[in-house]
């Protein structure tokens, strides 16, 4: 029987770091990403189980809190466990632990079953099979409506790229926060790391779209709180939301 709480163990490649050689956050996301994959499988509800009957997972929202960013060669391991479910939405919990067995991250995340053909949420009851659940939170975020990024100050045009996408052929989930962190202004860049990342996913992005990543000052917060606004260029639509603290 599958354990209730799932662990998996990753090494900082060379690939995965920038010029600070530690490892990216939109990395520390695929790490996330890679374990509840493959706890979800052992499950019986993994992403191929699922597509099986026309169905898949899609996140909803993500917040991130990093104290400490691991280094290129450094052995981290990612604990997650499911820890709510309700009628449309099933949340995820996850800490990254050092050599040391010290949490140098934590998330939380809410995911929702999406019908491929309607490109629509289902309800979970009937869908999925009962599987136990471990109530603690490893943060306690009810994920509240995030501002939009009024009055933005930079923007930044991209190109989804097939690489972009992953099983559901849509852009994944990490490579918004790539997009974003693009867009803050290269002093915040250079001097300081994302310390807390709020996303709110809206709509899929799909291969050759071109998308706008715009960034603004959260007004009345602290100077290095960040907005941030993901949207389709052709047809306005917003696709994400995103809050970032630097530190």
């Amino acid at each position: 029987m599958p354990e209730l709480l799932h662990t998996k163990p990753f090494t900082v490649r060379y690939y995965e770091v920038g010029p600070s050689r530690l490892v990216r956050p939109a990395t520390l996301l695929d790490y996330l990403q890679d374990a509840a994959a493959e706890h979800a499988s052992l499950l019986q509800i993994g992403v191929e189980q699922l597509h099986h009957r026309g169905l898949t997972w899609v996140l909803s929202r993500l917040r991130l809190t990093v104290g400490r960013y691991a280094g290129v060669g450094e052995a981290v391991l990612v604990r997650t466990w499911p820890s709510t479910r309700g009628s449309l939405s099933s949340y995820r919990e996850f800490e990254v632990l050092d050599q040391a067995g010290e949490i140098v991250a934590r998330a939380t995340t809410a995911w929702v079953v999406l019908d491929l053909v309607r490109r629509r949420p289902v309800r979970l009851a009937g869908v999925l099979p009962d599987y136990l659940l471990e109530p603690r939170r490893a943060i306690a975020d009810d994920f509240p409506p995030l501002p939009r990024a009024e009055a933005p100050e930079r923007e930044v045009r991209f190109k989804v790229r097939r690489s972009d996408l992953d099983m559901n052929r849509h852009v994944n989930n990490a490579v918004y926060v790539g997009w974003a962190l693009e867009s803050v202004p290269e002093q915040v860049a250079e001097a300081l790391r994302p310390v807390d990342i709020e996303i709110g996913y809206r709509a899929e992005a799909l291969a050759g779209d071109t998308i706008l990543a715009r960034c603004a000052p959260e007004a009345g917060a602290a100077p290095d709180r960040f907005l941030f606004e993901i949207s389709r260029a052709k047809d306005g639509a917003e696709l994400a939301r995103l809050r970032v603290n630097w530190g």
